[in-house]
Order: C-alpha cells, then structure tokens, then sequence
C-alpha cells in the first residue's frame, strides 16, 4: 500500500488525495503537522529534503512534489484518465491546472504567508490582501476559460473530472479561508459543487482527514 505523509490544510496534500481517491487507490495516511512545524524536523527531512508536503511512499520509492507525484500516478495508473486522449485538449487541461499549480498556490502557502508575517511583519489584513490579489487574477482567467469552452459539461473539462478539477478544488477552499468573494466566479462556483457530489472530492476534503480538528467522516 502507498504511503502519503501530508497536512489536512494542504492544498497540496488536498489535490494528491483526490488524485488518488479517483483512481481508487488505497493509502496509508500519516499527517505532518505543519501547525507545530513538524516538517522542519528531522525525522521528515529524512522522507523529503525539502521539507514540504506532501510526499508519497512506495516500498523503496519516495516521491515529491504534487505534480510529479500526480503524474507519476497517471502514468501508474492510467484509469480513470485525468488528462484527455487528444494533445490539444491535454494541453488545454494542463494549462488550467498550472494557473493553480504555478501561478497561484506557490505565492499563497504557509511558507510564503509566514515569510510576509514574520520576516516583513505584515499584519493579518496585509496577509489577507496578499492572497486575494493573486486568487482573484488566478480565479479571473479560470472563469474566462471555463465561460468560453462550449463543450464542457460539469467539471472543467467535459463531463468527467480531470486533472484541472483536482488542481481548482483544493484552490476554492483556500479561497474561502482566505475569504475570498467567490460570486464573480459561477462557472467555478458550478465547478467545485459539481465535484462536491462524487466521493473521490468528500473523502479528500481537509475537514474529515484523520488530523483536522473535530474531524468526522464526509
């Protein structure tokens, strides 16, 4: 059985559960509490040098880095598919997915927000205006997308979810932490419900992992 070391509120360790959770892929959870700063000790320098979650365990393999680790399972796995058969559509899903992948989770997560906190002295308001710069530019561009694909069914691609859904998901819960104004965005709004209603996107949500507070099953 695979194992993932992650954080509840990670919207990195979010996005690979529900890779997983897709492909029916059983795993051994075991948290790291970023809260006590668990990962900066040594026992998980030892599973992952960069001291970051998530990371996934398989025998004598160890790997890092959601998109790595998500394609790794993809090319395992191949079924259910998350990226579509045609290089055009690929293209399409993975240009959606690295809006959240490149240029909106890396600049909003914990590590960065204690950089503005602690190093630059930022104040919760700062923080809080920080994050919704770059998730509403984000969230703009996804919603232009989304509002301009006259194929798509339910999800961001089509009538199944895609690697796309599984990178917005985890995002559209750090936005509402972040309390983020989600009304501008319905084609996203539509997007995550939809998601909302398959077990893959229950079983992975932050709130009912093992170590969320007051956890309880989905």
């Amino acid at each position: 059985m695979l194992t993932i070391h992650n954080f509840f509120r990670s919207g990195t360790s979010h996005r690979l559960r529900i890779a997983l959770n897709l492909k029916e892929i059983e795993y051994e959870y075991i948290a790291v509490d970023l809260r006590t700063e668990a990962h900066l000790g040594a026992a998980f320098k030892a599973v992952n040098p960069q001291q970051l979650v998530p990371a996934l365990v398989d025998g004598d393999l160890t790997l890092i880095q959601s998109p790595a680790i998500i394609e790794w399972l993809e090319e395992r796995h191949p079924a259910p598919a998350l990226l579509p058969s045609d290089p055009d559509d690929r293209a399409r899903v993975r240009a959606m997915a690295a809006i959240v992948g490149c240029d909106v989770h890396p600049i909003n997560n914990r590590r960065i927000l204690e950089y503005l906190r602690k190093t630059l002295g930022c104040d919760e308001a700062a923080v809080l205006a920080w994050c919704n710069t770059w998730i509403t530019a984000g969230f703009d561009a996804l919603e232009t997308m989304l509002a301009a694909d006259t194929r798509r069914g339910s999800f961001c691609f089509g009538n199944a979810p895609s690697l796309a859904d599984v990178y917005l998901v985890p995002q559209v819960e750090s936005a509402r932490r972040f309390n983020v104004d989600l009304t501008p965005y319905p084609n996203i709004i539509a997007v995550d419900r939809a998601c909302a209603e398959l077990e893959a996107f229950r079983l992975a949500a932050p709130g009912v992992q093992p170590d969320a507070p007051g956890a309880s099953p989905p």
